[in-house]
């Protein structure tokens, strides 16, 4: 047996391919024994990275400077797009004040995130469309069955009939074959489209285990993630089988009165996947909610805070500028409403791009790449607080022109699909001003909205139908008025909504009933909330103009 193709065989010498491996070059990827060593660095030291063998695969190679071509780019330039420097360009006067990261930070971090979405491709997405394959599979293996049920009606119908009976029996029975026909058509092209996605998610699989494998850096931080495309699950087709119902025996209306067949009647139910799945384990409060972090935004009024990943929170105040800040309190990008004007509110689309809405033109707009686009422009009415919901729609609050009136509506892109105003006795649901009302979306689909004029905290369900108020709890240590300003939830469903006046955080369960405040981290004037996938707590303070970040899960 060659002892090379064993399987038992230990591993070898890439050169001499007889002595047991010793070493590894990290640049060359070659095993080596320790003579071999001093051969394979002959042509310059600084060419390899020798490293024993077990911590093979363990070196980053980065990639060289373009402006300095004997220097690695060790460091990435957040003021430049991201572009890799070396330490010779930071400190050039081209960079001069920008900040830098280090990269294998940001490699760690993408490594990590490629790691999340392999697991999240194998063990959610993957899955997922197997259950919506299996789903169309089992409606095509049931569809002779339900046609036959369907065949054998009409034949039970037409042994009552006569001869010219059967004539109009067979043209219906035509009928239902074209339709049959057609039926397993649609589903036999969604399910080859599913298949389809299948096979690209594979592809997609295959494409991140040789990047796991790699220790290249520009491949890995370079890869474009497809959750986000993944994720855009294609309807879950429901198709209903054609009706037949059969009339009364009339021969001069033979054909009408033998019965009608209805046409396929095909369903499409919007089938969206969370990649935050909510946390299924219970995760309860913590005695003591615990202060992790202050940010210094330098806003004299911060309204709003939201959050846009683990590293970086969205903030707005009193200007016209838009302020990102990762957790170390650095300013990172900043975008100026062209109106001038301070905005309304802040939000994040599902694809991570900024919105806000902008009183002045009344409308709602998308930041996208450096860009503002406008989404929504509204007449007679003037946008407010916004929220995006688990299905990539968007809720905003609105009041009328005259300050008189204010209604939710739910979007789907620029398109208005629900309003939300009245309760069933057509009574208003919200307070009729121009007031601040903040507003969010629970994970069992409720709509609740902070009315601080009303001084409670309103929640219908998806249907607009009013579930509950909640106007605060009796204390004897909040003696103001409970005036609710910022409102966010949490992985448990759990709701928490900020009382200004009184310096505190209400939490309540999913049903509106008091649970705990925050008031131990020196919290002064709360106003805007989020709550990031971790239930770490951002808490904007409005007359300091600091972001507070609060742990208060166990």
């Amino acid at each position: 047996m060659d002892p090379h193709s064993s399987a038992q065989d230990v591993h070898r010498c890439n050169f001499c391919e007889s002595a047991i491996v010793h070493s590894y070059c990290d640049f060359c990827h070659v095993n080596l024994c320790k003579p071999c060593v001093v051969d394979h660095i002959s042509d310059g030291y600084d060419k390899h990275k020798i490293v024993p063998f077990g911590e093979r695969r363990s070196t980053l190679i980065y990639p060289k400077c373009g402006t300095h071509p004997h220097k690695n780019c060790d460091l990435q330039c957040k003021n430049c797009n991201d572009i890799f420097v070396c330490s010779s360009c930071t400190a050039s006067q081209t960079h001069k004040g920008h900040i830098f990261v280090e990269v294998s930070e940001v490699y760690t971090t993408k490594k990590n995130a490629i790691a999340d979405e392999a697991n999240k491709l194998e063990n959610l997405i993957s899955p997922t469309y197997e259950e919506i394959a299996l789903d169309l599979e089992n409606q095509l293996a049931s569809l002779d069955g339900g046609y036959e049920k369907l065949t054998t009606t009409m034949s039970k119908q037409g042994e009552q009939w006569h001869r010219e009976i059967d004539i109009v029996i067979n043209k219906m029975k035509t009928e239902i074959s074209e339709i049959k026909v057609k039926h397993r058509d649609i589903l036999q092209k969604h399910l080859n489209e599913i298949k389809q996605i299948q096979a690209l998610i594979k592809q997609t699989l295959h494409a991140i285990e040789e990047i796991k494998k790699s220790t290249e850096v520009s491949p890995t931080i370079e890869y474009s993630s497809k959750i986000r495309e993944f994720s855009k699950l294609p309807p879950k087709v429901k198709i209903a089988l054609p009706t037949f119902f059969p009339k009364p025996l009339d021969h001069e209306k033979l054909y009408n009165m033998f019965g009608q067949i209805t046409p396929l009647s095909t369903a499409t139910e919007e089938n969206v996947l969370s990649l935050n799945q909510p946390n299924t384990s219970v995760r309860e409060l913590l005695d003591e909610p615990e202060l992790v972090a202050t940010i210094q935004t330098g806003y004299e009024k911060l309204s709003s805070v939201t959050y846009l990943n683990e590293d970086c929170v969205w903030t707005f105040g009193s200007t016209k500028d838009i302020k990102c800040f990762n957790m170390k309190g650095e300013l990172l990008y900043t975008v100026s409403n062209k109106s001038e004007q301070r905005p309304n509110d802040i939000a994040v689309d599902s694809d991570g791009n900024l919105l806000f809405s902008d009183w002045k033109s009344r409308t709602v707009n998308k930041v996208n790449n450096g860009q503002i686009e406008e989404l929504i422009r509204l007449q007679g009415w003037t946008p407010s607080k916004l929220w995006v919901t688990s299905t990539g729609g968007l809720l905003v609050i609105m009041f009328s022109g005259d300050g008189t009136q204010c209604k939710v509506i739910r979007y789907s892109g620029s398109t208005e699909k629900q309003i939300i105003q009245f309760d069933d006795e057509g009574k208003p649901l919200y307070s009729g001003n121009n007031k601040i009302k903040y507003i969010t979306e629970n994970r069992n689909h409720d709509i609740c909205v902070a009315d601080s004029w009303a001084c409670a905290v309103v929640v219908v369900n998806q249907n607009g139908k009013l579930r509950w108020r909640y106007i605060g709890h009796p204390s004897v240590t909040k003696k103001k008025p409970f005036k609710p300003f910022g409102i966010t939830i949490d992985s448990q469903s759990r709701i928490l909504t900020a009382d200004r006046k009184n310096h505190c955080i209400h939490i309540l369960d999913q049903d509106g009933q008091f649970l705990r405040y925050i008031d131990n981290c020196d919290l002064k004037g709360p106003c805007g909330l989020c709550v990031d996938n971790n239930d770490n707590l951002f808490v904007s303070e409005h007359f300091n103009g600091n972001v507070k970040k609060i742990k208060f899960l166990r």
